[in-house]
């Protein structure tokens, strides 16, 4: 996947604001609308870019409970960490899933209305599942920082 300055620019811009039109982040990155419609797409189908979202506040819509929940799987193979993995996605109480190194496999972060809401979830997530040897759940205080900006890498010019 390359990308230009012309490309690093314009994800600077939609990373702050990926509600802006064509138009303005053309101008703001020096393109036609056309032009910045073309390298969008692109972006878009090189997987450059892979999603355009609205963060959400948790509590804004019922959901004040928020743990990061460290998993640690009873062995590691490639069908457990799989199974893991699907059972991760298809959770709409896992809002993000990280496979990581150290002392945990995983690292979730996981939203819930209430502390009971959060006590049936592992009940039925970790408890029954017999992959998992034990997971270790920190309740967040509070979000000081919420986003998926990435600092984006400007090539040198050629």
């Amino acid at each position: 996947m390359r990308y230009d300055r012309t490309d690093a620019r314009i994800l600077e811009i939609v990373q702050k604001n990926n509600r802006l039109t064509s138009e303005a982040i053309g101008e703001l990155a020096g393109l036609s609308a056309t032009a910045c419609q073309r390298r969008l797409k692109r972006l878009r189908s090189e997987g450059i870019i892979q999603a355009d979202i609205s963060i959400v506040s948790p509590k804004a819509v019922g959901r004040p409970i928020q743990v990061l929940a460290l998993v640690s799987l009873e062995r590691e193979s490639s069908g457990i960490i799989d199974r893991f993995k699907k059972a991760i996605k298809s959770s709409v109480e896992v809002v993000n899933g990280f496979y990581v190194t150290g002392d945990a496999d995983f690292v979730l972060y996981i939203t819930a209305c209430t502390m009971d809401d959060y006590e049936q979830f592992t009940r039925r997530f970790f408890y029954q599942n017999p992959d998992i040897k034990g997971f270790k759940t920190m309740v967040i205080m509070d979000r000081v920082k919420a986003g998926f900006a990435v600092p984006v890498e400007v090539p040198p010019e050629d």
